[in-house]
Parts: C-alpha cells; structure tokens; sequence
C-alpha cells in the first residue's frame, strides 16, 4: 500500500468524554490500545517522559488517567485508526489552564505508531489539533520536542515558531540527556 492510500484510510476523531466515562470493555480497549501506540513509541525511542522499559501496566494506567482527564473536560484526546479499532496514532490537547490563560492549551503526546510513521499520520494529528483548538476557543498553542528530533520538522511545517531550547532538559528513554525545543503556534 502507498503512502498515499494510508494517508486516505487514516480516520482522525476526537474521544468524547461519554466515551472516556464509559465504565466497560470499549473504554479499556481505548486505554489498552492508547497503551500500546505509547509502548512501541518508547521502546523504539521516543523522548516522551518515560523510560525504558516501560512496564505495559504504567502505560495502561497512564492512558486511564488520560481518559478521567477527557471525562473532566480537562483536555481533548484525538486519536488516528487506520480501520475500526486499529489505533495508529495520538496527541493531546490540555485545555485546562489558569485562570489567566483562558485562551492558551498545550500539546501534548504526540505519538505515532513506528508502523504507520511517514505516511501523514502526524499531519492529519496535527490538522486536527488546530480545528480541536479552534473549537474550544484556544487562540495560543505551546508544546515541547526533542532538540534536533525528527517531530522538529513536522512541527516548522504546520506553522509552528521556535521559541528556544533548554540544553539537558529530559531524558532520553535509555536513559541519555537530551534538550527540549518549545514551539507556539498563534491561532488568533
């Protein structure tokens, strides 16, 4: 399959926070393949705030937290499948901020499943954070990558300006430092 026809077989949608709410074996299946997206990401190196080895139980109730965030309407999770239930993709949208930055969210967690990378998936996140955004009135986008990353790109490309970047800020998942470039992206 060409990179075009994934691209096209890519749905993008928003989790809603019934969904999110849900107590049973749709919600767990979420968290379970949300986990998974986050497992392989780390295992094959993804600077994304945890280490290596990740232990599957962490990254399931990493992801069941996320979800009583979306319950709360703290932030907005999109996910991308590449056909029903067949997760290849995630970022998040925290809109809860202090009172003095009603206007303002972060992403976060952009993540992307090493099977489906380079075949538009992150655009297609990426798109749908600016419409998630839009739609929640957020005019101010801020998030953080990986210093010299390959998301770096992804990121000038959609619009997003450079801020700086802090030598040795995270570590990487085996344990290397590594630096942090933060991004803005005005939406007003």
């Amino acid at each position: 399959m060409n990179p075009d026809t994934i691209a096209a077989s890519i749905t993008v949608r928003q989790v809603s926070a019934e969904e999110a709410l849900a107590d049973g074996s749709s919600t767990n299946a979420l968290a379970q393949a949300l986990a998974e997206v986050l497992l392989d990401c780390v295992a094959g190196g993804a600077s994304v705030s945890f280490m290596q080895p990740l232990a599957p139980a962490r990254a399931l109730a990493f992801w069941q937290a996320v979800l009583a965030g979306v319950a709360r309407q703290e932030r907005v999770l999109l996910v991308a499948e590449q056909g029903p239930g067949q997760l290849v993709g995630t970022v998040q949208l925290i809109t809860a901020q202090p009172d003095n930055q009603p206007h303002r969210a972060d992403v976060a967690k952009m993540l992307v499943h090493r099977r489906a990378r380079r075949r538009g998936v992150a655009q297609q996140l990426m798109a749908a954070v600016d419409r998630a955004a839009a739609a929640n009135g957020k005019t101010v986008l801020v998030l953080d990558t990986e210093t010299g990353g390959a998301a770096e790109r992804l990121y000038q490309r959609a619009g997003w300006q450079r801020v700086g970047e802090v030598p040795n800020y995270a570590l990487m998942p085996d344990g290397a430092p590594c630096g942090t470039t933060f991004y803005f992206k005005s939406l007003a």
